[in-house]
């Protein structure tokens, strides 16, 4: 009999306890082996909190995919979206100690050049951050990772997200090296995510 891996065994244990894990679509063992998956959103900085009303995080990553393996203390994957590049920063932060230089971390920004691709790192972490304007997460991680849409249509949440990580530890494209600094000069303004979208 397979044991059930537990959240606790896993990177993902930290973060849990933090209760930074919200909004979660998958939080539970996948498909593969020892391997735990989330879908959801990082809460990366709280909002204050007065007597017992829950409040939603001030700053957060959203549309995350990541998986972690029992046993290890890392993330092997972990893929997410930020409103701006300049959070960057925070979410390492949040996630320091948790991450490796072998890992493959890829964070879509809303403001950085639809053309522009980076490799920035961060406390020794490569961050891969892309655009995007109005796809999802998980659309673009299937264009990136050459993933055909319709063979993934039948599995369940936990087959998709080991299909997407299976093929993003494969990953081994680079692209222009600049550091946090230089993101911070190129990227551009905040959009608003709701405008332009019908009511």
């Amino acid at each position: 009999m397979t044991t059930m891996t537990k959240i606790d065994d896993t990177a993902f244990a930290r973060l849990e306890k933090e209760g930074r894990l919200l909004n979660a679509v998958l939080k539970a063992p996948t498909e593969r082996p020892g391997r735990f998956g989330f879908r959801g959103e990082l809460a990366i900085k709280f909002a204050q909190q007065f007597a017992d009303e829950k409040r939603p995080p001030e700053l957060s990553a959203d549309q995350v995919i990541a998986v972690a393996q029992a046993g290890e203390g890392t993330f092997p994957f972990f893929a997410a979206y930020l409103h701006s590049f300049e959070s960057l920063t925070a979410l390492a932060d949040v996630l320091k100690g948790l991450l490796t230089p072998e890992g493959k971390y890829f964070i879509f920004c809303n403001n950085i050049d639809l053309l522009s691709k980076y490799d920035v790192v961060i406390d020794g972490a490569t961050f891969h951050v892309l655009p995007i304007d109005e796809a999802t997460v998980y659309n673009e991680l299937l264009e990136l990772l050459y993933l055909d849409k319709g063979s993934l249509k039948r599995m369940s949440t936990a087959g998709k997200t080991d299909a997407i990580a299976d093929a993003a530890l494969r990953f081994n494209a680079a692209f222009e090296a600049i550091a946090y600094t230089e993101g911070l000069r190129r990227m551009g303004p905040v959009r608003n995510r709701n405008e332009n979208r019908p009511v």
